[in-house]
């Protein structure tokens, strides 16, 4: 089936990022937006756009009402986009029932990887390297306990229904176990309604390794490569890489084609994400299974050429892959730098305020993610990544050196983001080097030298001076 018209069913660079896509494709869009997102940019730039009014944070998540604009608008399909319903499994039934194509996984796919647990014993079974740890949720602290011993500390607790750093405890003793078990449950309940936890062996001073998957429903199954998603605050990822400028690419390709190798054996259908934490002799293990778009997907895109989006709304019309393991051509490197709106000179504290004195860096290998625009107000009921610089460079040292550049060149007015943490990583001989683990912005964020400039005013300020310099002249 053809796709004609598509609802983006999210927000923000996302949003635009899609309706790009479907421009490109000759497709109608429709965009949705809270009341906070009325100026929204993606709002601007769709061919159609309709309110859900109420609680911001609820419009995004109610699909039911969502799957009613889309049928009053008469798509053929809707694109989730990543957060809010990406990854939710009733709605894409939801939307199968309704006669609307939901483009990603199957919904039976979503909750198989949506739960840890499951989606930890279904990669086992084909194969994938898995840390020692539980095989089912559990919440009984004593049962836990035992477990930890039998495994040996440290052991890592996550929430088995969750993610995003959230239920997450290390535990390096016995004695600090009780207390930690009990936070990680109560957190795991707080934020996603179910208490259940599992417990794995830890990996000390790991990379966070990922592989960008993509599959149609004729059992092709391709990968872009691998990033490094190592840089990480609170296990929230800061700072995404393609390829890894440290990994051997022997360990690359093999992480690969274990990836490719186990989703053509379970069926998986659409863009995935394979993630797996690498130790320092580079054994490698699957952590989870992301079924949906990742933030970090445009590294992926620039060093293979392939538009995700894309290949997502072709999978989702029944169609082919575009392309085949053949035709992906790994060049170069790439690297995003997430975007947020807080402050890293006091403790990224989330800030605020209305765009001005937007300078965006431009040039060859630079690609910018965002919907900002000058004068455009930040909402507050959202999280704080308000867009993404993309930087690609034929090798290593170039890819630096035009994100330094690059950097430099970026001004975002009127908000104080965490752009001056980017410009003192950059110049980190540590990351200049590759030389990075999970652990790396904890260890390095006291020493790194942050300050908040305003690119704009220094720029007035030299065009200050030369024009006072100019008038002197004249009068001579």
């Amino acid at each position: 089936m053809k796709i004609k018209k598509i609802l983006i069913a999210n927000r923000g660079e996302i949003a635009l990022r899609i309706i790009r896509a479907c421009k490109e494709m000759g497709i109608t869009s429709v965009a949705i937006f809270s009341e906070p997102d009325l100026n929204g940019l993606w709002v601007r730039r769709a061919d159609e756009a309709y309110p859900i009014l109420g609680d911001p944070i609820k419009a995004y998540l109610d699909y039911e009402r969502i799957i009613d604009i889309a049928k009053k608008a008469g798509v053929d399909a809707i694109h989730p986009g990543y957060g809010f319903l990406s990854e939710n499994g009733d709605f894409a039934r939801a939307c199968e029932r309704a006669g609307i194509k939901f483009i990603g996984p199957r919904a039976d796919d979503i909750d198989l990887y949506g739960d840890k647990m499951a989606s930890k014993t279904a990669m086992k079974k084909v194969g994938m390297p898995v840390l020692e740890g539980t095989e089912e949720p559990i919440i009984d602290i004593k049962e836990a306990e035992k477990i930890a011993k039998q495994i040996g500390f440290p052991v890592i607790i996550k929430a088995a229904f969750g993610g995003g750093g959230r239920g997450m405890r290390i535990v390096r003793s016995e004695e600090e176990f009780k207390d930690l078990f009990e936070a990680a449950t109560s957190e795991s309940m707080k934020f996603f309604g179910r208490g259940e936890v599992f417990i794995e062996k830890y990996v000390e001073n790991p990379r966070h390794i990922e592989v960008q998957i993509l599959a149609d429903t004729h059992g092709n199954v391709i990968h872009l490569g691998i990033r490094d998603c190592s840089i990480q605050r609170r296990h929230q990822k800061v700072i995404e890489i393609a390829e890894s400028p440290s990994l051997s690419k022997d360990t690359r390709d093999k992480i690969c084609e274990v990836s490719v190798n186990a989703l053509k054996k379970l069926g998986y259908v659409s863009a995935g994400t394979v993630e797996f934490l690498v130790d320092e002799n580079e054994n490698f293990y699957f952590i989870e299974m992301n079924t949906r778009v990742q933030v970090e997907h445009p590294v992926s895109e620039v060093v293979s050429g392939v538009d995700i989006i894309q290949e997502m709304i072709r999978v989702a019309e029944g169609e082919k892959l575009s392309i085949t393991q053949d035709d992906v051509n790994i060049r170069g490197f790439a690297i995003e730098f997430r975007l947020n709106s807080e402050d890293p000179t006091k403790n990224f504290m989330p800030t605020t305020g209305t765009i001005k004195n937007l300078m965006l860096p431009g040039g060859i290998g630079i690609r910018n993610d965002n919907a900002l625009y000058e004068g455009y107000k930040l909402p507050t009921n959202y999280d704080s990544m308000i867009g993404k610089l993309i930087v690609y460079g034929k090798d290593w040292e170039d890819t630096v050196n035009k994100a330094r550049r690059a950097l430099d060149e970026l001004n975002i007015g009127g908000v104080v983001t965490n752009i001056p943490l980017h410009r003192a990583v950059i110049r980190d001989e540590d990351f200049i080097k590759g030389k990075f683990t999970t652990k790396y912005l904890d260890e390095k964020l006291e020493k790194l030298d942050i300050k908040n400039e305003d690119i704009f005013e220094k720029e007035e300020a030299k065009a200050k001076f030369l024009k006072e310099l100019v008038d002197e002249l004249k009068k001579q």
